[in-house]
């Protein structure tokens, strides 16, 4: 069996790196899309979690983001305090709050779901649909 070349397009720690790198681009779009809201990342994953539900208890935002509770209580009081979610009692439980998108957050999420599907559909332009189709199989076959 023959030696990979550095570079190789079948070699794992060359495909590995591309991986990285694509997934750092992404991640630079997607902060660079939510620069005109003032978001970061983070804040607009909490918002879709938010505004996808109808109510969401600070324990399951955390869940929902991978974070501690702490850390979804900070996140919880940034948007609040940008109007973009309101704390509201819980009728099952009256120790316990629930976020809840305001109506100024519900505008924000929309415009940033427009944004960012604007830009996706930008980046994956850039392949054909078959290569699009194929490379959507691939990161189905690696995401299992």
């Amino acid at each position: 069996m023959a030696a990979h070349s550095p570079g190789a397009d079948d070699d794992p720690a060359a495909l590995g790196e591309l991986l990285v790198r694509a997934a750092r681009a992404q991640r630079r779009r997607w902060r660079d899309v939510l620069a005109p809201w003032d978001l970061s990342p983070h804040h607009a994953r909490a918002l879709r979690v938010v505004g996808g539900r109808d109510g969401v208890r600070l324990s399951d935002l955390a869940e929902a983001l991978h974070i501690a509770p702490r850390s979804a209580t900070e996140v919880a009081d940034a948007l609040q305090a940008r109007g973009l979610v309101e704390r509201t009692p819980d009728p099952t439980d009256r120790r316990a709050v629930v976020l809840r998108p305001t109506e100024a957050g519900r505008q924000v999420q929309a415009e940033v779901d427009a944004a960012r599907a604007a830009d996706t559909r930008d980046l994956f332009d850039r392949l054909a649909p078959a290569d699009r189709a194929e490379l959507a199989r691939l990161l189905r076959a690696l995401a299992d």
